[in-house]
């Protein structure tokens, strides 16, 4: 019998890239305080791309533990300029803080994912995208936010690519999956491998 397939999480856009595959499955949200489990990690200081798949698997094992024998993903990013990494913004002002730190330069999304059933973890895996944005004025930054308003606090950068965010680039490198946070190629490898998914 094919095991049920849930993802955890409430993300429209993660919900978005599973049916737009085709994949018969149901979410459930992860009852976990992510900053909680963040604080350590970084106070050990620990990689980005390592405090994504902690909280990917995080994710997958909370929701596991509430519906057993079932393949649960758990998937999360994070997004980082070097060592350090970002949160959303508050408010508008921190937004515009955001842009101005990112202006010119080329951060990374670190997109995790995980499989667990019944607690234990088959599979896990991290892919990247780098995005390079071009240099923007204080005036530009201003006047984008003043046009985009409180969207800009929905996202960790401070942009939405599929939106007005993406005149904010002038390069990316990684592909449209890892960028919203759900790298769905290899994820759905292996659930065909798992006999979850047609073959």
């Amino acid at each position: 019998m094919t095991p049920k397939l849930i993802l955890a999480s409430s993300s429209p856009f993660r919900r978005m890239l599973m049916e737009n595959a085709g994949l018969s499955f149901e979410a459930h949200a992860a009852r976990i305080d992510e900053r909680a489990v963040e604080a350590p990690l970084e106070k050990a200081g620990a990689k980005p791309d390592a405090v994504a798949l902690v909280l990917a698997r995080a994710k997958a094992e909370e929701v596991s533990s509430r519906f057993p024998k079932s393949l649960v993903i758990g998937s999360d990013q994070t997004m980082s300029l070097g060592d350090n990494v970002f949160h959303k913004p508050n408010d508008l002002a921190d937004a515009a803080s955001h842009l101005q730190v990112l202006s010119g330069v080329t951060h990374r999304l670190n997109s995790a994912v995980a499989i667990v059933s019944d607690g234990v973890v088959l599979w896990e895996h991290l892919a990247h995208a780098e995005l390079t944005m071009r240099p923007l004025t204080m005036d530009f930054i201003a006047r984008h936010l003043a046009r985009v308003g409180e969207r800009a606090l929905s996202s960790v950068g401070a942009y939405q690519l599929e939106g007005e965010g993406i005149q904010l680039f002038e390069k990316i490198e990684g592909d449209y999956f890892t960028i919203l946070g759900l790298p769905m190629l290899p994820l759905l490898k292996k659930l065909r491998k798992l006999g979850a998914i047609d073959g």
